[in-house]
């Protein structure tokens, strides 16, 4: 039926049914028609519709030329070598970005790898001790092995033989009598054989041996001192503080005092005088003509230069003594003093 202003509801409603088919959202659109008849339009929440959800599919990402290339690469690689189809494809994940898992023999490495640096970082300590001590094992074993080769090298044989410290002693005549250790290496200098033949020579009082490398051989003799003579039978015998004979002559030899003493060398009175003319400066020495003993506390002096004697004592304190004496001659004229009496000196008296 229509209504007076010629609206048909019938055809209202068909042509609404037809716009909905048509497309959801033209139900929503005033009707033009409506528009046009100067009627308003209705409002879509008036008339009832449909709610359809649409979920739109999730955008895949684009590969990019990158990728794509290392993946025909792969392929192509996989086609031709299928051994380095594996090799191809971490290829590929490392173009793209993705992590390159490790096969499990390259794990095995890496983990292996791993241990032997920690191992080495804990023993850091121990290894730098054993180092110091094979280094310090070393240099003992050169030291050694360098010492066995100077004891039997030719080249640290004896060339030369020089004698040092001879005064009355022949230098030219020992270097001649130890020939026999020329050639010989410097360790292996016979001793014994060098004893035997310096104890030909009784001026010699002691010696020392020292190797001067590469090829020399030091003597140092160390000579007997002369105390005095030991007149017996008619010659005089020249001997040191020991009672050693050095050298004996039908005279008196210069330089040297006449030891009266009783008993002979090695009785107390000529050690008592032996021990006070070794104390004896040089200078006092030379003016000491006779040295008399009997006892260790009673030695006496007598002068060169004048008819003084010299009161001793005992041996005790000789350097003092021998200071004091000459003092008191320097403060007196000899001629007119007949002793000097020194046994005491801190009291020193003159007569």
């Amino acid at each position: 039926m229509k209504r007076p202003d010629g609206f048909d509801p019938s055809t209202r409603k068909a042509s609404d049914g037809e716009r909905a088919k048509r497309s959801p959202a033209a139900a929503s659109e005033p009707d033009a028609r409506d528009t046009a008849r100067g009627g308003s339009p209705r409002a879509s929440a008036e008339q009832p519709t449909d709610v359809i959800e649409f979920i739109a599919p999730k955008a895949k990402r684009k590969p990019s030329a990158t990728s794509t290339g290392a993946s025909e690469a792969t392929s192509d690689a996989g086609r031709l070598n299928p051994r380095g189809s594996s090799a191809a494809k971490r290829a590929s994940k490392r173009a793209s970005g993705d992590p390159d898992p490790l096969d499990p023999k390259q794990a095995q490495r890496a983990r292996r790898k791993h241990e032997r640096d920690e191992i080495r970082r804990f023993t850091a300590r121990s290894r730098r001790r054993s180092r110091g001590w094979l280094v310090a094992a070393g240099v003992l074993v050169a030291l050694v092995v360098v010492s066995i080769a100077g004891a039997y090298s030719p080249l640290l044989a004896v060339r030369t033989i020089e004698v040092v410290g001879t005064d009355r002693v022949d230098a030219a005549a020992l270097r001649k009598a130890l020939d026999d250790q020329m050639g010989r290496p410097l360790s292996l200098v016979d001793a014994s054989e060098v004893k035997a033949i310096l104890v030909r020579y009784p001026l010699i009082g002691s010696y020392s041996l020292e190797s001067r490398p590469p090829s020399t051989l030091v003597v140092r003799i160390v000579e007997r001192v002369p105390v005095g003579l030991v007149a017996a039978d008619g010659s005089y015998t020249l001997v040191d503080a020991a009672g050693v004979t050095i050298q004996k002559s039908s005279t008196p030899i210069a330089g040297y005092p006449v030891l009266e003493v009783a008993g002979g060398p090695g009785s107390v009175g000529f050690t008592a005088a032996a021990e006070v003319m070794r104390a004896l400066p040089e200078e006092l020495r030379s003016r000491v003509s006779t040295v008399s003993a009997s006892t260790a506390d009673d030695v006496t002096l007598g002068l060169t230069d004048t008819a003084a004697r010299v009161v001793w004592g005992s041996a005790k304190d000789s350097a003092v003594k021998a200071v004091e004496l000459q003092r008191a001659i320097a403060a007196t004229d000899p001629s007119t003093v007949t002793e000097y009496d020194v046994s005491s000196p801190s009291t020193v008296v003159v007569r």
